[in-house]
């Protein structure tokens, strides 16, 4: 089973913890302000494949690259003026660039998945201390076996993965709670490749542009959570339901009332007030709250697809697909 540290009472020893098993070439369950990653070495190979055997994630789905900062980042991709400017704006935080690597980058190329970009971001607090510590990028998908619902909290993953790896750090709940906002520049565009954690709007304030949405499925994976089917529970999940059935959880969002929802096998609000933080903080916990309840479906209330509940309804579509 895997050691848990807390980080507010042993912050000292789980930086030289982590900094051990990462240097042996092994990963580590690490806390973002986003979700919880399984973190390793991004330029050492044997580390990289680690991340996947563990996860059983497939090897052509990239990871994100994490850096202790914008200075360190540039050692390993070319920036573009917006990108910069995004960079400079919303790092630290839950924003991932798309980016060119540089020829002498040393990011192997079992992260990037064979392509010529590679997905970065800074992280905020430990997280970005670890890696300064460390001295190179970490590999960090989300802590969780692939295509299920992504880790908040040390539990989570303690219970998904504990017993597939040596350390996992503690921080509490993540705060953001779902993954960050992937964009990448494509000449004179700006491509949303997924909604996360930093709003739309905010980067197209900085960008003064509108980002791209795809209309359809990606025919070719280029960045993480752009499978079809990812973020699923156990159990069947549908969506914009404003009833519920006796044999179904209901996950609600807001004041209003769902039909049927006293005989649901149970009840959980993202947000009675109708906050999206709030909600998207929630989501992941809920879904497996509502996943352990012993329901056959997990029902969702409409949720308003603007601000982060874009992200939000973007995770639940992609959970509700059908399963290969």
């Amino acid at each position: 089973m895997a050691r848990i540290i807390d980080i507010a009472k042993h912050r000292q020893e789980a930086l030289e913890a982590a900094s051990a098993v990462l240097s042996e070439g092994h990963p580590v369950a690490i806390p973002t302000e986003t979700v919880y990653g399984l973190a390793a070495d991004a330029t050492n190979a044997t580390a990289i494949t680690r991340i996947y055997e563990t996860k059983g994630r497939p090897r052509f789905n990239p990871l994100i690259c994490h850096m202790s900062n914008l200075a360190m980042a540039e050692k390993y991709a070319e920036f573009d003026p917006v990108s910069r400017a995004l960079a400079e704006a919303f790092w630290p935080g839950p924003l991932t660039l798309v980016l060119p690597l540089k020829a002498e980058s040393s990011i192997h190329a079992l992260a990037t998945a064979g392509l010529d970009t590679i997905g970065i971001r800074v992280p905020k607090g430990f997280a970005s201390e670890l890696i300064g510590l460390f001295g190179k990028p970490l590999a960090a998908p989300s802590a969780n076996t692939s295509g299920r619902i992504s880790a908040t909290s040390a539990a989570h993953v303690d219970a998904d993965l504990g017993d597939k790896i040596e350390l996992i750090l503690d921080a509490g709940a993540s705060a953001v709670g779902v993954e960050s906002t992937i964009v990448k520049v494509d000449g004179d565009e700006l491509r949303l490749l997924r909604p996360g954690g930093l709003p739309a709007s905010e980067i197209e304030r900085i960008a003064g542009r509108r980002l791209r949405r795809s209309k359809k499925a990606a025919a070719a994976i280029e960045a993480p959570g752009m499978l079809a089917s990812h973020y699923a529970p156990g159990a069947n999940v549908r969506l914009e339901a404003r009833s519920v059935k006796q044999d179904e959880a209901l996950i609600a969002f807001g004041p209003a009332d769902i039909e049927g929802a006293g005989g649901a096998v149970t009840v959980l609000n993202l947000s009675p007030g109708g906050n999206l933080a709030e909600a998207a903080a929630n989501l992941f916990d809920y879904m497996k709250k509502a996943d352990a309840s012993g329901a056959a479906t997990i029902a969702f209330a409409p949720i308003p697809d603007e601000g982060l509940g874009e992200a939000i309804n973007d995770r639940l579509r992609r959970a509700a697909a059908p399963r290969e």
